[in-house]
C-alpha cells in the first residue's frame, strides 16, 4: 500500500455523512476552523497532524454533511469536493444508503452504491491527477437501532470499496475491523457506536486512530 506524502501546504478534505459532518459549523468554511471541522474524527485528526506537522501550514476541511447518501455526495461532489482542489480526499459514505434501502426504499442498491462511488473517484482522477485518495470502511455494531439485517448489505458495500480503493490505488482504512477488534476484547458496542452507527467519543478516537495509522505509514 502506498502511502500518501503530507506535503508543505497540503489540503486535506473529509467528506461524508453526519459521522463526518459531527455538528460542524456552516458558519465557518474556511480551513483549520475547529468549529467547522466539528467535534468527531476529522477534527482530532486535523489536531495531531499540526501537532505531528507544525512547519507544513497544512489546510484541512470538513465537508460532511447529515443524512447524505452516495446520491447526495455525488451531487454536491463538483463544489464540496473538487472545487476545493485538495491534496488528499477521505471519503467515509454508505451507513445511510444502507437503512434508507433496506427501511425506505431511498437508499442505493449496493451494485448502485458501487457504480456511483465509482463515478466519483474517475471523476476526481480526471480532475485532480495527482490528488491522494482515502477511501473508509462503513460500519455498524450490533447496538441501538441496528439489527443483524444489516449485515448482509452494509458488508457488500464494505466490499464494494475495498475493492474500489485497490483498483484507485487509494488508502482503505478499517473502520469495521478496528471497532470489531475492541469488542472482541470486551468493550460493549455502545460505548463505540450509541446507536450502532454515531460514534462516542471513544468511538471517535478510535476512528481517528485507525485513520491515521493506516494513512501516515512512514510520513
Amino acid at each position: 500500500m502506498n502511502h500518501p506524502e503530507i506535503r508543505n501546504h497540503s489540503v486535506v478534505l473529509f467528506q461524508g455523512d453526519s459521522i463526518t459532518d459531527a455538528g460542524r459549523s456552516r458558519m465557518t468554511v474556511g480551513s483549520n476552523s475547529p468549529e467547522g471541522m466539528g467535534y468527531g474524527y476529522p477534527r482530532m485528526i486535523m489536531d495531531r497532524l499540526l501537532e505531528i506537522f507544525p512547519d507544513r501550514n497544512l489546510q484541512f476541511y470538513n465537508r460532511g454533511v447529515s443524512g447524505n447518501r452516495i446520491q447526495d455526495l455525488a451531487r454536491r461532489w463538483p463544489h464540496d469536493t473538487l472545487r476545493l482542489g485538495p491534496d488528499l480526499i477521505s471519503i467515509l459514505i454508505g451507513v445511510n444508503d444502507t437503512w434508507n434501502y433496506l427501511y425506505l426504499g431511498m437508499g442505493s442498491s449496493p451494485d448502485e452504491f458501487r457504480r456511483i462511488l465509482q463515478k466519483l473517484l474517475e471523476d476526481t482522477r480526471t480532475e485532480l491527477p495527482d490528488t491522494n485518495l482515502i477511501l473508509c470502511e462503513p460500519f455498524m455494531l450490533l447496538t441501538g437501532e441496528v439489527t443483524e439485517e444489516w449485515n448482509e448489505d452494509i458488508s457488500q458495500r464494505q466490499n464494494h470499496v475495498r475493492e474500489l480503493a485497490e483498483e484507485f490505488e487509494a488508502v482503505f482504512v478499517p473502520f469495521q475491523s478496528a471497532l470489531d477488534e475492541i469488542v472482541s476484547g470486551g468493550v460493549s458496542a455502545e460505548q463505540l457506536l450509541e446507536d450502532g452507527v454515531h460514534p462516542t467519543k471513544r468511538g471517535h478516537c478510535l476512528l481517528a486512530d485507525c485513520w491515521i495509522e493506516r494513512v501516515l505509514g512512514s510520513n
